[in-house]
């Protein structure tokens, strides 16, 4: 809590890494259209659960990427659950590269949004909020639909990649 008349800003951006970056996460790839109809993907850990009723999930964009101004526009966007096998497309998707689907094996569901193929799970999700987040905007979707399978995740942790021993 911070005293009145006392501005905090908070731990330097290193060891807030070194301190989140202890928390292991499940790897995404993020896919939405962008306002042209053209897929955007990008990867994304900081996935939540919401609220179970309604079924809610939230996913924090940073605001210079292009998928910010894609979800900003768009009303629908799904959350593709890397398998522990997919690790290339994380990091495709976590680079700079414009045409990050090129050779990707993906479908369309019925509104147009990238299904990953070989995924652990996909969330389809109907945009619901936006709420700003300093460098980010968290995203609040409602879950209508998807599918799972038994397939192990990717995980990250303390900046690198790793996997499920059982």
């Amino acid at each position: 809590m911070s005293l009145p008349g006392h501005a905090s800003r908070g731990v330097e951006p290193e060891q807030f890494r070194q301190l989140l970056g202890r928390f292991a996460t499940g790897v995404t790839v993020l896919t939405s259209r962008s306002a042209k109809g053209q897929p955007v993907g990008m990867t994304a850990s900081s996935v939540a659960s919401v609220s179970l009723d309604p079924p809610l999930v939230l996913v924090s964009v940073e605001k210079v990427h292009d998928m910010h101004a894609a979800l900003e526009s768009g009303t629908h966007f799904v959350l593709n659950i890397l398998s522990a096998e997919q690790e290339a497309l994380s990091r495709r998707f976590a680079g700079v590269e414009t045409d990050r689907f090129r050779g990707v094996s993906y479908r369309e569901n019925e509104r147009g949004i990238a299904v990953i193929d070989g995924v652990v799970a996909h969330i389809e999700c109907e945009k619901r909020s936006a709420v700003p987040g300093g460098d980010h905007t968290v995203f609040i979707g409602l879950v209508v639909g998807g599918d799972a399978t038994d397939r192990r995740p990717l995980l990250y942790y303390r900046g690198g990649y790793a996997g499920l021993s059982r």
